[in-house]
């Protein structure tokens, strides 16, 4: 089965993964959703932070992770360089000349062919860990979103696919809403609209 790249991210409920200036304190960061990642995604909470929150050190669902510069800069003004170990993490920017860790992968070039390169190899799924610019860029390349729905609205941030202007139809798969207002919503992106 080939690989997808499934856009895991958390939002608004009026469709914005951060606020304007890159900070994301309007999310909920404790609830009995959190559980239900723990378990189902645990490789996409940050390394440095997994014992303290008693997240198992394995992969579940995805071996690579894709990240654009100001993504991965959230990690590195908190001094991590190597957030998503044990995957295989990408950082996608043409600005960026190398990035402050070995283990960490650095593409100047299209994201597009990177994607597409990528999908043809064997292994699991492909995170695509944000931001907004760089899921715009990979909109048509998308085969999954699982939303991370916070009930909060903010009014202006940054857009969950910045710069996408076409019209992609999904197909609802799951979700699951919980006490807080929390919502997990998994969609196929219909490809034959592509």
């Amino acid at each position: 089965m080939p690989r997808k790249l499934v856009y895991y991210v958390a939002c608004t409920l009026d469709g914005f993964i951060a606020r304007t200036d890159g900070t994301f304190d309007c999310f909920l960061f404790e609830g009995p959703h959190f559980q239900d990642l723990f378990e189902s995604f645990p490789e996409t909470f940050p390394a440095h932070l997994r014992a303290r929150l008693g997240v198992a050190e394995t992969a579940c669902r995805f071996d690579t992770v894709l990240m654009g510069r100001r993504t991965y800069e959230v990690g590195l003004r908190e001094g991590v360089t190597n957030p998503y170990r044990p995957l295989r993490q990408m950082v996608i920017s043409a600005s960026m000349t190398e990035p402050p860790d070995p283990e960490v992968g650095l593409h100047g070039g299209c994201p597009v062919e990177l994607v597409r390169r990528l999908k043809q190899e064997p292994g699991r799924d492909i995170w695509l860990c944000g931001g907004g610019e760089l899921a715009g860029s990979l909109a048509m390349e998308i085969d999954e979103i699982i939303l991370k729905v916070n009930p909060v609205l903010i009014g202006r941030g940054i857009p969950l696919l910045g710069g996408f202007e076409g019209k992609l139809p999904a197909t609802l798969l799951t979700h699951r809403a919980y006490p807080n207002g929390f919502v997990l919503a998994r969609y196929e992106v219909n490809s034959g609209a592509r």
